[in-house]
Parts: C-alpha cells; structure tokens; sequence
C-alpha cells in the first residue's frame, strides 16, 4: 500500500496553560486571516467581466454542446481544467485528487445556482472510460478541436515548447509541458450571454481540495517531503492506493 510513512517530528511538551498561550496566540492570526481571506472574496466577486465572443464547441454524453450549454439551465459555471491530453491513458493525478471532491459538494451547489463542468483535450471516449473507471458523475466534456484550452493558457502548443516558455498564471514561464491546471468561472446574463468572470492557476486550485485542508491541520502537515516536494510524492488515484503506480501526468503540478 503506498502511505505517508515519515516519521512525526516530536514537539516540546508544555503544560496545558503554556499550549493555550500559544494556541490563543495562533488563534489572532487565523482570525485574521479569515478577514483577508473574506476581502479577497469580495475583491474577487467584484472583478469586471469579459464578453465572450468565440462560440466554442465541446462534445460531451450528449453530443456536440456550447459553453452555454454547460451551466445546465444555471447561471454561474465553474470550469476545471483538467490535464488529460490526446493520446493520454489517464487523467493527470492532480486534477484527479481536486475531481474527488466534486461530486458530494455539487449535490449542493446546484442547489444554489452554480454548475460544475471538467473540460479535458482528450478525446470524449478516453475521458469517459477513465470517468467510469473513477467512478465520478460531474459534466467532463472534450474541447479537442478547440481553442478553448490555449485560449484560456492550460494547454500548449509545438511553438511553445520549442521556445522553452509559455504564458501560464498571468505570467511567460518555463515551458512545463503540454497540458497545466486551471480553474475558469462564467456567468451567463438573463439575454443568455457568457461572461469571463475569474481564472486560477498552479496552486490556485487547492481552495477546491478539501483533503488539503484536514491535513493542514495537522502536526506533519501535507507531508509532502520529497523527491517533488509536492502532492506528487503521495497522491495517487484513488484506484492506486493499493499499489504502487505512476501519477498519471508525467509532470509535476505548478508550485506557484
């Protein structure tokens, strides 16, 4: 079984009141960063939006579909970019640890106005098999053919790759291979027009990865100590836990 094994590096031990100093102490700054954390949500909620005049088209369970047909009667979509190229065997390890979270979080945010579509390059086909495989019911449609990927900077081309940079989270990088992470948001305005509203990048996704949070509560943390410094030195999907195998990317996730 592939487990987190290191070994927990051993605090002082104090007296209960001494903890409390310290806890309450902490306690400021993790109320403080709660306010921050709610102006960003406001700041981020009063962003302008961008019109959207290219008509994409997706093939999904149902056929050939339009990004308007993606928020399913709703107002509000979230899009995941996620990494599963053409020719690809399996969705990226990544973006399937933040998929794990989807399916029992939108059994409520439907109910409150918000859609939740993945969108991958992979053919249709390869997309549903490892949907089944992974047991996950959320909308996952192909944008093969479309520009919607490099439109939206998660997927890249031969130029770029032989210019060894791309633009990926706002900013011209190091080239990091062909497919990258992301999350898009859209709102769709009652005359039934799509707007841009918001795009995250690298680590902006982990807001989505409730796993994360319950070990950041913890002494050992993510625990993620090498060789990549990142989920990859521990997240598989979750059919993998019994075995060892691949992450199923072949590239690390972005660390900024």
């Amino acid at each position: 079984m592939t487990t987190a094994t290191t070994a927990i590096r051993h605090h002082s031990a104090v007296s209960r009141k001494e903890w409390l100093e310290a806890r309450t102490a902490l306690l400021a700054k993790e109320k403080e960063l709660t306010r921050l954390r709610d102006r960003v949500a406001a700041e981020r909620r009063s962003l302008p939006w961008v019109a959207l005049e290219k008509a994409y088209v997706f093939e999904g369970p149902r056929g050939k579909v339009g990004l308007a047909g993606l928020f399913e009667g709703r107002s509000q979509l979230v899009v995941q970019h996620f990494m599963f190229g053409p020719g690809w065997t399996e969705g990226c390890v990544g973006c399937s640890f933040l998929a794990d979270h989807v399916d029992a979080a939108r059994r409520h945010f439907e109910h409150n106005d918000l859609a939740l579509a993945a969108v991958s390059r992979a053919p249709y086909a390869a997309i549903d098999a490892f949907q089944r495989r992974m047991g996950w019911r959320f909308l996952w449609v192909s944008s093969l053919g479309s520009d919607f990927n490099y439109d939206f900077n998660v997927s890249f081309t031969a130029d770029d790759k032989a210019r060894g940079k791309a633009l990926y989270n706002y900013e011209l990088r190091g080239y990091q291979g062909e497919e990258l992470p992301g999350i898009s948001v859209f709102v769709r305005d009652g005359a039934g027009r799509v707007f841009h509203t918001y795009s995250a990048y690298a680590r902006g996704d982990e807001l989505l990865i409730g796993a994360y949070n319950f070990l950041d509560l913890t002494p050992k943390g993510r625990n993620e100590n090498g060789p990549n410094f990142d989920l990859t030195d521990w997240v598989r999907h979750h059919d993998r836990y019994d075995a060892d195998g691949p992450t199923g990317c072949g590239q690390s996730k972005p660390s900024s």
